[in-house]
């Protein structure tokens, strides 16, 4: 916990105080959307390229109990927020990174600094799992390794702590400079390099140097000799006067040679010398990224002289690092938030934030395990689970484990206690809880993997996952393309594009896009009652259903005189007035929309009624991303321009304009208007900016037999399937009745079994399909992906003859969808 006040960290700043001088600070946050404590809080407003947390201070003030507040844009706040507490500086981001540097210079101990293109994280836990025997540890929150995440992990530094362990990574030159002074690391570890971010460099070499000023001012460095690239790099740059390079690889000139690597499916038997003295350990992992964090942390426990027993031991019982929190259907119209093997205040807080997210529940229920190796005296630690749970909003504990049962009286709200997982299963009843997100958080001997099965909706193994993090990427990749207050509506029609309602909608919100589109009124019911607040404009409304849009505060698309004068009467039936509706122009697609030619009737229509008022007008491109027809999008462009011009003169006040979607939004920068409409790129798929844009679906499925063929035999229906040969065929539970489309049958398809790609053997069933696995060593169980990274969806609806919408909006409902964020 932070000991701060205003008054002191503008002296430390060198900033500007306008305010009360003297609030407490005790913890500092750059996100406005989660609850964080209200007083005592900090809030760095951070402006970026598409964002500005200077525009939520008002809703900080008064709806979180925030007082103060870091700003580079005083203006008059300090007159609207009379008790609060502003410091000024030139640029939050800097400051906040300086604020950082000086409390880092705090504390002696000794800090770990870890940087590298792949590992990092991986390496920290480790270093975690394996020396909390020694230290009390403080480190960086799952991948906070940012400019921003950086700085928010090294404030959490306080004397409770013996060692801080913290990740550094960069994506462009300058950044690490940044970063060095507030790690300021005793001992540095280098991974490795790779590709990642590797566009905003040169070459490798440049990026591996701008790497390296992490350690600039280190007393000993871990690397491997292996990689070329950087020990080359090292050697050129790193004073060996004042740094020790410890070094570890095959070679026998590095100071820990690796002799021998012995390695099964699931274990790994490693054998190194250090000193001229052999060392034989092993790990419960078989795949060459894991031994090599498993040697980068062995260079470390050797720096810090523990005993070879000691690293044998906790080295066989590493444990694997969770790197994703997944969001399932539940039991009881329940969602099961699945973060568990990964439990410590850091994460905790992390997905605290997650589950707050979840709007379609009003109750919010935490299963928590006892946290282990959290570096903090038991009631320091419990007492702030009990502070975070009331600042969220978290309705219901249920408490497994000694510890925290022993400080259960720490926490003010519904409680539950429980001496270990299997009281609370003996105890518990699916009866107990409904209509309620839970959170599952626990450490790795709890086996709350026991919980998770009682709580989650059964289906069948076939699943599509939802990579969140890939959908947050793919949207600011887009909001990067905008001009400044320039709006964006997500489209989420058609259940997200096969990706899930509520889920997606929750997300968005959370992303703070400005208007949600669907097709159907029906879809626009279902995120209200999920307890979705945006905008939502529905783009198909029907006769019928006016009433229920009016009702739950849909918002229409109006395109024709017919569904005017309908919703007008509707609106009149019900007494309402000024009701947002959103004018469609045809521009030239000749699907829906109001011609050119009924412009003029249409002014008068809307001038003659005071039920509705023209919250946008719009229009549709029907080729914005085919070349060949952009001499059509611009004429549709133009002809959109003139619409709006003629109605904002008419009804004398100016809508909102839109005509672009993805395609438009990535090729015509110029026709942004006042707001754009993303949607198929939002879930990944582009014409244009495809290698810019992350996978989000991943169909998967699972072996459930395998059979070994002769020649001569015949696979599925109507004996398509012609064995040629002596063949495994594998067979998995998804068909036509899952969304996989029976074209896909007879060796069109193909799907990824084992890192090979097999083609389809026979009929697509309606239930299962058949796969030619002849070669590829299969068992049941074994996972295979229908689309996803490879194959791509672009590559599966090219099989097809069809466009990627279909592949993706095709996969049924009775297929499981698992939300997940790394």
């Amino acid at each position: 916990m932070l000991h701060y006040t205003t008054s002191g960290i503008a002296k430390t700043l060198n900033a500007k105080l306008i305010g009360n001088p003297d609030i407490p600070v005790s913890l500092i946050t750059t996100d406005s959307r989660t609850p964080n404590g209200g007083i005592g809080a900090l809030f760095v407003a951070i402006e970026g390229q598409n964002h500005d947390g200077h525009k939520f201070i008002g809703d900080l003030y008064n709806f979180q109990n925030v007082r103060a507040f870091l700003v580079s844009t005083p203006s008059s706040l300090a007159d609207q927020y009379p008790d609060a507490s502003f410091i000024v500086c030139s640029n939050t981001l800097d400051a906040l990174q300086k604020l950082a540097a000086y409390h880092r210079s705090k504390y002696t101990y000794p800090v770990v600094g870890i940087t590298g293109s792949n590992g990092k994280t991986i390496v920290k836990e480790w270093l975690n799992q394996l020396l909390s025997g020694n230290f009390r540890i403080v480190r960086s929150p799952k991948s906070f390794n940012s400019q921003v995440g950086v700085p928010l992990s090294v404030l959490q530094m306080d004397e409770n702590f013996q060692m801080g362990i913290f990740e550094a990574g960069i994506s462009r030159v300058g950044e690490m400079d940044k970063l060095q002074p507030i790690i300021n690391p005793e001992i540095g570890i280098f991974t490795n390099i790779g590709l990642p971010h590797q566009e905003n460099f040169a070459d490798i070499e440049q990026k591996v140097t701008e790497k390296l000023k992490l350690f600039k001012q280190v007393k000993q460095l871990i690397y491997c000799t292996d990689h070329s690239e950087v020990s080359n790099a090292i050697i050129g740059n790193i004073n060996k006067n004042t740094t020790q390079l410890f070094t570890w690889g095959h070679s026998g000139n590095a100071d820990v040679t690796i002799e021998q690597i012995d390695t099964d499916s699931k274990s790994s038997k490693i054998s190194v010398t250090y000193q001229n003295t052999p060392l034989t350990f092993s790990i419960p992992f078989s795949d060459k990224a894991s031994i090599e964090n498993a040697m980068h942390c062995l260079c470390l426990m050797l720096i810090l002289r523990l005993d070879y027993s000691t690293i044998g031991e906790r080295m066989a019982k590493l444990i694997p690092v969770a790197m994703r929190l997944e969001l399932k259907e539940g039991i009881n119209n329940c969602s099961i938030i699945n973060d568990s093997y990964n439990s410590d205040i850091g994460s905790l807080k992390i997905a605290l934030d997650f589950l707050v997210q979840q709007k379609q529940h009003n109750n919010r229920i935490l299963i928590l395990s006892d946290i282990m190796q959290s570096g903090l005296k038991p009631e320091t630690l419990y007492a702030e689970v009990a502070q975070l749970t009331h600042e969220k909003g978290i309705n219901k504990i249920i408490g497994i484990g000694a510890e925290i049962s022993r400080f259960g009286h720490l926490f003010s709200i519904s409680k539950e206690f429980y001496p270990d997982t299997t009281e609370f299963l003996q105890n518990f009843s699916r009866r107990q809880i409904g209509n309620s997100a839970i959170l599952l958080k626990g450490s790795r001997n709890f086996h709350f993997e026991r919980i998770s099965t009682i709580l989650e909706q059964k289906s069948h193994r076939t699943v599509l996952e939802v990579n969140i993090n890939a959908l947050v990427h793919n949207l600011n990749f887009y909001r990067s393309k905008l001009k400044p207050n320039v709006k964006l509506m997500a489209l989420v029609k058609a259940f997200s594009y096969g990706s899930g309602s509520f889920e997606i909608a929750n997300l968005l919100q959370y992303h703070r896009v400005d208007y949600l589109g669907v097709a159907f009124a029906d879809e626009g019911v279902a995120l209200r009652e999920a307890g979705i607040s945006l905008p939502i404009i529905v783009l198909n409304p029907s006769f019928g259903t006016y009433e229920l849009m009016i009702e739950y505060e849909l918002e229409p698309e109006i395109y024709s005189f017919t569904g005017l004068s309908e919703f007008i009467a509707a609106l009149n039936r019900m007494g309402v007035s000024n009701y947002s509706v959103h004018i469609k122009i045809d521009s030239g697609m000749h699907r829906l929309g109001f011609t050119p030619n009924q412009i003029p009737e249409l002014i008068t229509t809307l001038n003659q009624s005071t039920a509705i008022r023209v919250k946008s007008v719009f229009s549709h491109l029907a080729a914005s991303d085919e070349t060949q027809h952009d001499s059509f999008t611009q004429h549709q462009i133009d002809t959109f321009r003139n619409a709006c011009t003629d109605i904002s003169e008419g009804i004398g006040y100016t809508p909102i304009r839109h005509i672009l979607n993805t395609g438009g939004i990535e090729r015509y920068p110029d026709a942004q208007f006042d707001m754009v409409r993303l949607g198929i790129g939002l879930y990944g798929i582009s014409a244009t900016q495809q290698n810019n844009l992350l996978n989000v679906s991943t169909l998967k499925s699972r072996i459930i037999q395998v059979k070994h063929i002769e020649a001569g035999e015949t696979i599925g229906y109507s004996r398509k399937g012609m064995v040629k040969r002596a063949t495994t065929v594998i067979t998995i539970p998804i068909g036509y009745a899952d969304g996989l489309n029976r074209k896909l049958g007879n060796g069109v398809g193909q799907m990824l079994v084992k890192g090979k790609l097999a083609p389809t053997i026979g009929n697509i069933s309606m239930d299962t399909c058949t796969i030619d696995a002849t070669g590829i060593d299969v068992s049941e169980g074994d996972e295979v992906t229908i689309f996803g990274t490879n194959p791509t969806i672009t590559s599966v609806a090219n099989a097809l003859g069809t466009i990627p919408y279909e592949v993706l909006t095709s996969v049924s409902r009775r297929v499981k969808r698992i939300y997940y964020q790394e």
